[in-house]
């Protein structure tokens, strides 16, 4: 089997799918007030598309994928997805990444389809802060989602919370304590700049004083702890804490990764606008064309992101994050 190696020497195995650009929250530094204008559903890659690629991927050294959206539960039939993928020689892990108010529909068939783990978006347990941070719904469905995936049986559960001051930087305990309680991991990440939060440095903490707070309660221990991500795990007497730090200490010289948008777009790195289409080969189920843009991806794959001197994310809640 063949590896993607950029040229910065970096081994690319991990792959990161946007099925859909849909979601139903609104959360403030992903998505307008408003909301988007969809995309329309022929416009994006069908299941069979998906699997194709990763058909191809998987030859060239891709064994990992996460699902993510938007919000992937919004289309319909995933399970559908998760079991064409399961079929592919080569992959052999599947993850998700939602923000878990349709778990108690779905997390049972997900499992039985082939689902390796879930990763839960929670960024507030109060619901006051839920409905200021994503303008709707309420915490309790994400609590019912998080049952559901505790008795579907899935194991490695994570918890995804992105820390702004002076919105949810008082809760780092109470989500430490709520996760490691359950049993997960739970993971802070740095706000991201965008153009939805035109004062992003406000509410920007970064993860050392993130970690001095939790240091107040806990005491951490630094750890070997790896996933595909770029988390870096210490560990506590409750479980384990993890840390995404975009700006303050870029994680790009490990990164292992590519993202395929929802229409067919290579995106080699989040902090960049460069997208290589592959749609029309895709579809046309051209092999050896989606392999040649493959690895045009990899090879043009930039040394490191550009996050605070491009304006990069006005479409995050399209690609996934």
């Amino acid at each position: 089997m063949e590896q993607l190696v950029d040229r910065f020497g970096r081994v690319i195995n991990y792959v990161r799918i946007s099925i859909t650009d849909r979601c139903n929250f609104r959360c403030i530094y992903c998505m307008p007030k408003n909301g988007i204008n969809w995309k329309p559903m022929e416009n994006l890659l069908t299941y069979e598309d998906i699997a194709f690629f990763l058909k191809v991927a998987a030859k060239l050294g891709i064994s990992k994928v996460k699902l993510t959206g938007g919000e992937p539960l919004a289309r319909k039939y995933l399970d559908n997805l998760i079991k064409l993928i399961n079929n592919i020689d080569g992959i052999n892990e599947i993850s998700l990444t939602t923000n878990g108010t349709m778990l108690p529909v779905y997390a049972e068939d997900l499992k039985k389809a082939g689902l390796s783990r879930i990763t839960v978006s929670l960024d507030t347990l109060s619901n006051k802060n839920f409905r200021k941070i994503t303008r709707v719904g309420n915490i309790e469905d994400i609590i019912k989602g998080l049952d559901a995936i505790d008795k579907a049986g899935f194991e490695k559960t994570k918890i995804n919370t992105v820390v702004m001051r002076q919105i949810n930087d008082n809760e780092i305990i109470d989500l430490v304590n709520f996760a490691h309680k359950r049993g997960y991991d739970i993971r802070f990440i740095e706000l991201m700049p965008t153009e939805l939060i035109p004062n992003w440095r406000k509410h920007f903490i970064g993860i050392n004083e993130i970690k001095n707070i939790i240091k107040e309660k806990f005491d951490m221990e630094e750890t070997d702890k790896k996933t595909n991500g770029p988390s870096v795990y210490y560990k506590l007497k409750s479980g384990y804490v993890g840390f995404i730090t975009p700006l303050s200490k870029a994680f790009c010289a490990a990164c292992n990764r590519i993202r395929l948008s929802s229409e067919g777009e290579i995106i080699a790195c989040l902090g960049h606008n460069i997208r290589i289409n592959l749609k029309d080969a895709i579809r046309k189920r051209d092999e050896q064309e989606v392999e040649r843009l493959i690895k045009y991806a990899v090879k043009i794959k930039p040394k490191e992101h550009s996050m605070l001197s491009e304006s990069i994310h006005s479409t995050m809640s399209a690609i996934g994050g």
